[in-house]
């Protein structure tokens, strides 16, 4: 009896501890409207031409600039490329027709023909030379400007064909170089990078995830809200967050809020809202800057201010 006395004491001062501890910690959450996780906008690098992948320095945790070179991939091939359609544009730019050497002779013709048509007609005035030979080197001048404006047209047709041939081959050209650009691979942002998926040394093809990389300067906490809360809060509003930071430790931000989500949802498994029964919440996202102890994936909550 007296081990069962001790028994059922001990039980009861366990019970009542995890009942503080429980209260306590559920006191704890009551401090927040919202609560939530921190998270960053990451963006995954890939692959936009196939080929060997030559160097990629892009290590996890590696901080990196946007824009800044840090990585390549083979372009041979696509150098080859280049430099045969560059040796058919110069051979199709070789086949335009010189049109004033072309037409020389015919328009040498016209200026004899028409010298000679003087010379006719000062004949006449002295009764040196007939109507019929005027009518012939008239005919024979009209003869040749439209073989002169035939030749013209033959020659701009051919010019105009090989222009459009010259500017298909620059378009290809332009194209390669395009791609033998997007065969050095850079940070779009500026970021900490989260994860390598590729090493120098691998075949590389467009879509292939390389690295994901993250602005980790500026994070923010995904949190959920009642309805009865939505109309306390707006884009724009200064809010204060709170991250855990040690046994029963918070360490408090100033935040903005950045988004506000127009559709309700269930709330999720592993959000607890101030308002536990219910079941509808709206997702907001509070922009935090970051001061080096805010991570991904921590969890947190928020204050609306007044």
């Amino acid at each position: 009896m007296k081990h069962l006395s001790t028994y059922t004491a001990v039980l009861s001062v366990m019970t009542v501890s995890m009942t503080i501890l429980i209260t306590s910690c559920r006191a704890g959450e009551d401090n927040f409207d919202a609560s939530g996780s921190f998270g960053a906008t990451e963006v995954i690098v890939s692959a936009e031409v196939s080929g060997k992948i030559l160097s990629l320095a892009a290590d996890e945790g590696a901080v990196l600039s946007a824009g800044t070179a840090v990585g390549r991939i083979d372009t041979v091939q696509l150098e080859l490329r280049r430099s045969q359609l560059l040796a058919n544009r110069k051979g199709v730019e070789a086949r335009r027709p010189n049109v004033s050497v072309q037409i020389a002779a015919t328009v040498q013709q016209i200026a004899t023909a028409k010298k000679e048509k003087a010379r006719i007609e000062n004949l006449l005035k002295s009764d040196a030379a007939n109507t019929k030979q005027l009518d012939d080197i008239d005919s024979t001048i009209a003869i040749l400007e439209k073989q002169l404006a035939a030749q013209r047209l033959t020659l701009e047709t051919n010019s105009l064909g090989i222009d459009e041939d010259s500017s298909a081959l620059a378009i290809q050209v332009a194209q390669l170089d395009d791609q033998i650009a997007r065969a050095t691979v850079s940070s779009p942002i500026d970021g900490t990078v989260l994860a390598k998926y590729a090493e120098a040394g691998e075949l590389a093809s467009p879509g292939k995830a390389l690295f994901k990389v993250a602005d980790v300067s500026q994070l923010y906490l995904r949190a959920y809200i009642t309805a009865d809360q939505l109309s306390r809060i707006k884009i724009g509003q200064r809010v204060k967050v709170m991250s855990e930071y040690g046994d029963k430790a918070y360490r408090e931000y100033d935040g903005t809020v950045s988004w506000i989500s127009d559709k309700s949802e269930f709330t999720p498994k592993t959000v607890q809202t101030r308002n536990e029964r219910t079941n509808l919440v709206y997702a907001v996202k509070v922009s935090v800057r970051n001061d080096g102890y805010l991570k991904i994936g921590m969890y947190g909550g928020m204050k609306i201010t007044k």
